[in-house]
């Protein structure tokens, strides 16, 4: 157990996950503090402290790594597919099958089967277990930037079915200007900024926690202000958990088949795995705070996202550690 603790702390599952338990309790109690008639600007703060979350995340980013990445195409390709194509076609055909109209958590499941994968757990657990390190970096990387125009697209395809308004081309300019610009900015300021980030890390890691937990608090609030959770009981919320959590066992398997067809390495294998099965509630709640622009709406969605975002981080470092003492041993 204690083992097992100390994997959850590496990859963030400690105090952060229970600031975000509190920031929708806060919501709960408070939601007038995170609606528009709030006297506190809490849009406008998250709003600058996106772009410089993603500055700094520019900022870390290593062109030289970049480009030594690119010789593994095969793999990179399959992590990519599995992240932005094999996802969101599983949801959608779960959806054919069960799903039903109108429902707002259905359409939150979709939307985080569209988002790329993490960048710091995914790492974290690939090391963990043994997989091929700077594969997992080279593609963690790459998803957050690809995710940035193929996300929109993917929603496009489904939000017109919806009763959620969609303009594909304005969200992906807002996007391009909040998040690829600073990310862009960032990256040519890697050689003259990399000492600073190294140096303040921690508390560059704290307010981009800060800025993410005013992102859950401010869309909780506008959907309990509106009474948008009133039909979601709390066994059906038990059940969204087991659901997400088979979704991800679910994944992981279909990437391991699927890196057994392609013949690949133990270690190519597990980077698929990992960073092919996250999903990054970071872009997650930067990108729907433009692509929901009704903050009512935008709370219900981000549920399904939180859930498993969770759960990646209790079983996927779980099964992490398990494979790294079997390859040790």
């Amino acid at each position: 157990m204690a083992k097992i603790r100390a994997t959850l702390k590496r990859v963030g599952l400690n105090n952060f996950f229970f600031l975000l338990i509190g920031m929708i309790f806060l919501a709960k109690f408070f939601p007038h503090w995170g609606t528009a008639d709030s006297p506190v600007p809490l849009k406008m703060i998250t709003g600058a402290g996106i772009s410089v979350i993603f500055f700094f995340y520019g900022v870390k980013l290593s062109p030289q790594k970049l480009m030594e990445g690119l010789s593994n195409w095969k793999l990179h390709l399959v992590v990519q597919s599995t992240t932005f194509l094999v996802f969101p076609l599983v949801i959608l055909i779960l959806f054919w099958f069960f799903g039903t109209e109108g429902n707002y958590l259905w359409l939150g499941t979709f939307y985080l089967a569209a988002l790329p994968s993490t960048v710091s757990s995914s790492v974290v657990m690939v090391s963990i277990a043994g997989g091929n390190l700077p594969a997992a970096i080279f593609n963690a990387s790459i998803s957050s930037m690809v995710g940035i125009f193929i996300t929109p697209v993917w929603m496009d395809l489904l939000l017109p079915e919806t009763a959620v308004s969609f303009d594909l081309t304005d969200t992906i300019i807002k996007l391009s200007l909040q998040v690829l610009f600073p990310v862009l900015v960032g990256l040519m300021l890697h050689h003259r900024l990399i000492s600073f980030v190294n140096k303040y890390q921690n508390a560059l890691k704290n307010f981009d926690q800060g800025i993410i937990l005013l992102i859950v608090f401010t869309a909780f609030a506008e959907s309990f202000s509106e009474n948008m959770f009133e039909s979601h009981s709390a066994g059906g919320l038990i059940g969204l958990g087991a659901l997400m959590l088979l979704f991800f066992g679910l994944m992981l398997a279909l990437m391991y088949f699927i890196s057994k067809g392609f013949r690949f390495s133990r270690e190519d294998t597990i980077t698929v795995m990992f960073c092919g099965s996250k999903k990054s509630l970071v872009q997650g709640a930067v990108m729907g705070r433009v692509m929901f622009p009704d903050p009512v709406v935008f709370g219900v969605i981000l549920l399904p996202l939180m859930v498993y975002h969770t759960l990646q981080l209790v079983a996927g470092s779980a099964l992490a550690q398990k494979m790294g003492e079997k390859q040790a041993g």
